[in-house]
């Protein structure tokens, strides 16, 4: 298979997976905190992570240490907390729609801070892009305006976090294999995770007592493994194959999945939005460069 046809195969895999995240956090926090269901799903990631991964560890250089940190906490540890907690405010399909800043912040942080050039073509892709967000975000707070939109900022803060690993991996871990880089990240924070479970009162018998406590497992399960522990090998893949800007254009991808599922769970769908669908898939077709 052609590299371009494996860089979009990818990237329809991850946005079906990640698109579907939003909803599984949704419905983990029927029975679980926030910061319960953070610490889980990175708990139960980093056990995936290492069995498949336990022997590539040993590849990573010592001097690529510092960034395989940078990038655990940038790219998963703070995310899986912060919209857990945007989504007790806010819908799932509304924070998968705000998640679409990410390709934005990727070219800003790209060019400022790491010096990677970003086409004309890419730059114009992300802004039609972004332009089919706003009217999806805009509506979504008429449909929704009982919602606390502050809570948007959670989601926010962590688009920055996503861009600026994407650029870390792009530009410090380019030869590290992607299994390694995520199972790498994961023993970085397993650890801290643990502590944050350990003191969020999940062992205490209210919680096992909860009616949805054992249905939120299994979606926190389902969460980690496929939206968390599989989705970042291939995220690091589909990085290193392509360029920072096209892998996080995933994220104008997922708001369709989520919306979908938000469809599904009751939550409301108008034309308008699907004509914003429209503009945002124009978006990723043009922020794919071409000569790579």
């Amino acid at each position: 298979m052609k590299n371009i046809q494996v860089k979009w195969l990818y990237l329809f895999v991850l946005s079906l997976i990640w698109g579907t995240s939003f909803i599984l956090i949704k419905k983990s926090l029927l029975g679980l905190t926030p910061f319960q269901l953070g610490a889980l799903r990175t708990i139960i990631t980093g056990v995936f992570l290492f069995i498949a991964g336990f022997k590539s560890i040993k590849q990573i250089d010592k001097k690529q240490w510092k960034w395989i940190a940078i990038s655990g906490f940038l790219g998963s540890f703070i995310p899986a907390f912060l919209f857990a907690i945007a989504e007790t405010e806010i819908d799932s399909a509304v924070a998968s729609i705000l998640n679409s800043l990410v390709p934005l912040n990727t070219i800003l942080f790209g060019f400022a801070v790491f010096k990677i050039a970003s086409t004309k073509r890419q730059v114009l892709g992300v802004i039609i892009g972004f332009i089919g967000t706003a009217i999806l975000i805009l509506k979504g707070a008429e449909l929704n305006p009982q919602q606390n939109y502050l809570y948007a900022g959670f989601v926010i803060f962590s688009t920055i976090m996503y861009a600026l690993n994407v650029n870390i991996i792009k530009r410090h871990l380019q030869h590290v294999k992607p299994l390694a880089i995520a199972a790498g990240n994961y023993v970085v924070i397993i650890f801290p995770a643990i502590l944050v479970l350990f003191f969020s009162d999940f062992f205490n018998h209210k919680t096992f007592a909860n009616p949805y406590f054992k249905i939120s497992l299994v979606y926190v399960t389902i969460l980690s493994f496929f939206g968390t522990a599989l989705a970042k090998v291939l995220f690091n893949k589909l990085i290193q194959i392509s360029t920072p800007v096209f892998a996080s254009s995933v994220t104008y991808l997922m708001p369709i999945v989520a919306l979908t599922w938000g469809v599904l769970d009751g939550e409301s769908f108008t034309l308008l939005q699907g004509f914003a669908t429209i503009i945002i898939l124009v978006g990723v077709y043009l922020s794919h460069k071409r000569q790579q």
